[in-house]
């Protein structure tokens, strides 16, 4: 018989990772090695972690996104996937975390520099200024009165530069819109 793959529990404490959904076939035959008090299950294998749960984002003293499959599936419990290496370190005071926009479906979300996508042009921020950005470009997103102020001809061309340069440079949002004016 197969010996149960079991990592360090503490392996986990203030990370990072980015699970990807999958279908819930992905488990059949796993055993489940951890149901926590949220009701979150664990399964463990060499390649990575199988998490079953209906809350993703800021667990205890970590930060786990689920990327959804697509289409998006309706069931408010996710399976979600990641392999061992895209468990990164997290902590407050560390500039660990950049955005990246998607324009087409108008979100914004943080990634970690240790990210292989990670490109070096995007700028580092800590947890706490990430999350300000992350608001920020949220609101450009999707709300307009803010726009009644500039002179343009394409709100989605303007909307896309400011955003641009709240990821892009350290100038504040602020700064931004009075070089737009």
């Amino acid at each position: 018989m197969e010996k149960i793959f079991r990592p360090n529990p503490n392996s986990f404490k203030n990370t990072f990772c980015i699970f990807h959904e999958e279908s819930l076939d992905s488990i059949n035959g796993l055993e489940l090695q951890y149901d926590s008090k949220s009701g979150s299950k664990y399964y463990y294998t060499k390649l990575g972690m199988y998490r079953l749960s209906n809350h993703w984002g800021r667990l205890a003293n970590s930060k786990w996104r689920l990327e959804p499959l697509e289409p998006e599936t309706d069931s408010k419990i996710k399976l979600g996937f990641a392999p061992w290496i895209n468990f990164y370190p997290d902590n407050a005071h560390e500039e660990l975390y950049y955005l990246e926009a998607n324009y087409l479906k108008k979100t914004v979300n943080y990634q970690h520099k240790k990210n292989p996508n990670y490109d070096n042009k995007a700028i580092l921020r800590t947890s706490f200024e990430t999350i300000k950005r992350i608001k920020q470009v949220r609101n450009l997103f999707n709300l307009t009165s803010w726009a009644n102020y500039f002179d343009y001809d394409d709100l989605d061309v303007l909307r896309k530069k400011i955003i641009d340069e709240l990821i892009f440079t350290n100038k504040s949002l602020e700064e931004i819109k009075r070089e737009f004016k």
